[in-house]
């Protein structure tokens, strides 16, 4: 077992073959470079919460990137996210994790996979002990999910579908949130609203990069659906998410839910006005009233 007070630079397992020296200080390297956005409440965070978060965010990433890649056929993808998951699923400590078994899953696939999923075994061992299989628990679900999706075709045919997808990819992240929040200090949240967090984030994700998803053959609009309907859908899970910030005390999880709900929001009003994204001004704008700057 590792000690509970250790500095960012610190080595996360023992050193071995299979088992590599993992720090702090490089993981949110990674972070920075991968999402600027995830980065910013992350490395805020106090230390034992800030290495489960990053964790986990840099997991879900990993698994994310596989989802997303242009250069990976579909089955490609299914088979190495169930691969994934399989591991996941049979690791019994973060001393005895198997790092040879998921450098070798993603061998294959080394000059096309990003820094971040090469790595997944390592993030995997990101976070202290006593929270770590829950955030493996999360990475396995998403990532047999997201195999599903994959072999499936991406097919979003009525919102059951995309409540579906929505919950597989983020509301689900909403509730490992929650769990992180209660293990770090008992912090007690609305689960029905994390997934509202999870699910609202997402909706704008899906109207944000709509052109870039159907050039990339996937088209998450349930049929017959305008952007119209996916900001309704997308403003219903947001309320939902407020209520969740709103339901949590000053500390650090509220700090971390500010700037994503309030970008989310913002963005939203932006598509509305036809705006692509937020401008630079705009972001720091709102780092600004939220504290970030």
């Amino acid at each position: 077992m590792r000690p509970t007070s250790e500095s960012p630079g610190r080595s996360i397992s023992a050193p071995s073959a299979a088992s590599p020296i993992i720090s702090l200080e490089d993981a949110m390297r990674v972070l920075e470079e991968t999402s600027r956005t995830f980065h910013i409440p992350i490395v805020r965070l106090p230390d034992r919460l800030r290495e489960a978060v990053a964790s986990a965010y840099l997991c879900l990433r990993a698994i994310d990137e596989v989802e997303d890649h242009p250069r990976l056929d579909n089955s490609a993808k299914s088979g190495l996210l169930r691969r994934i998951s399989l591991l996941l699923q049979v690791q019994r400590s973060v001393g005895t994790f198997d790092h040879e078994g998921f450098s070798t899953e993603v061998a294959g696939y080394h000059d096309d996979l990003p820094e971040v999923t090469r790595r997944v075994g390592e993030w995997a061992c990101l976070a202290p002990d006593s929270i770590a299989p829950r955030i493996w628990d999360a990475t396995a679900a998403m990532a047999d999910r997201m195999a599903h999706w994959a072999a499936d075709g991406w097919r979003v045919i009525t919102e059951a579908d995309l409540d579906r997808y929505t919950f597989g990819v983020a509301g689900a992240v909403g509730l490992m949130l929650s769990d992180l929040w209660a293990w770090h200090d008992g912090t007690q949240t609305d689960r029905m609203h994390a997934i509202g967090f999870g699910r609202g984030l997402q909706a704008v994700n899906i109207l944000r990069n709509r052109a870039e998803d159907l050039a990339h053959g996937k088209d998450f609009f349930p049929r017959h659906w305008r952007e119209a309907d996916v900001q309704v859908y997308a403003r219903r899970n947001l309320s939902l998410a407020d209520d969740y910030a709103r339901s949590l005390p000053s500390g650090p999880a509220l700090n971390f839910c500010k700037l994503p709900l309030t970008l989310a929001h913002r963005t939203l009003d932006a598509l509305e006005r036809g705006q692509a994204k937020l401008s630079r001004d705009e972001v720091f704008q709102i780092m600004r009233e939220v504290g970030y700057l």
